[in-house]
Formats: C-alpha cells, sequence, structure tokens
C-alpha cells in the first residue's frame, strides 16, 4: 500500500510508470528475473492471488486479446531474433578457430588489451 494521500505517497505514484506488455524501448533489453519478487516464494501456498490483466477484463478493459495477439507476435519476432543472434556468435566464434595469427600480431594485440 502506498500512502497516496501524503506528498511522499504522491511523487511515489507519479514515478510510477505501468505497461501492457512490454513495449518497444524495452522489448529488445536483456531480460532478468528478480528472485525476491518471485510468486514462489513471496506468496503462502494457501494465500489467492490474481493477475492485473484478468481483474481489469472482467472490470471491462476491451484489450485483453489485443495484447494477447500483441505479445504472441513479439515472442515470435524475439525468437527469430535469438535464433539469429545465437547463429552468429557460433559463426564468430568458430571464425575466431580458424584464424591464424602470426607471433608479432599476437603480441602487437596483447598490449592492446586484445588477447
Amino acid at each position: 500500500m502506498v500512502p497516496h494521500k501524503t506528498p511522499r505517497g504522491a511523487a511515489a505514484l507519479d514515478r510510477l510508470k505501468c505497461y501492457e506488455g512490454i513495449p518497444h524501448p524495452f522489448d529488445r533489453k536483456k531480460r532478468m528475473v528478480v528472485p525476491a519478487a518471485l510468486k514462489v516464494l513471496r506468496l503462502r501456498p494457501e494465500r489467492r492471488f490474481c493477475k492485473l490483466g484478468d481483474l481489469s477484463s472482467e472490470f471491462g478493459w476491451k484489450h485483453k486479446d489485443l495484447i494477447k495477439r500483441l505479445e504472441d507476435q513479439r515472442k515470435v519476432k524475439s525468437e527469430a531474433f535469438h535464433k539469429k543472434k545465437v547463429a552468429a556468435t557460433r559463426a564468430k566464434q568458430e571464425a575466431m578457430k580458424k584464424v591464424k595469427v602470426s607471433g608479432d600480431d599476437m603480441k602487437t594485440l596483447e598490449a592492446a588489451g586484445f588477447a
């Protein structure tokens, strides 16, 4: 609970940002799991819970299907991006194994901090 009637609470609510799905600037960022926020660790087994999207759609929110469709599209794009990235990384590693560097060049690379 946030004390929304106090100036401190009102300022906290002004800083709060909520999104439906993952918006554009954040969909390319690396995702992290915060272990302290996991539902299985925070909620006791007998406690009831609900998802915000389910609750909102029951109270008249009409965009649940749209967000689901957009999330499915984003997941397909994300999977394609990941496969492309893994393939590029693998190709780079294989190319690094195949390349032959002379001793003088290796000393220069080590001096520059690249080896």
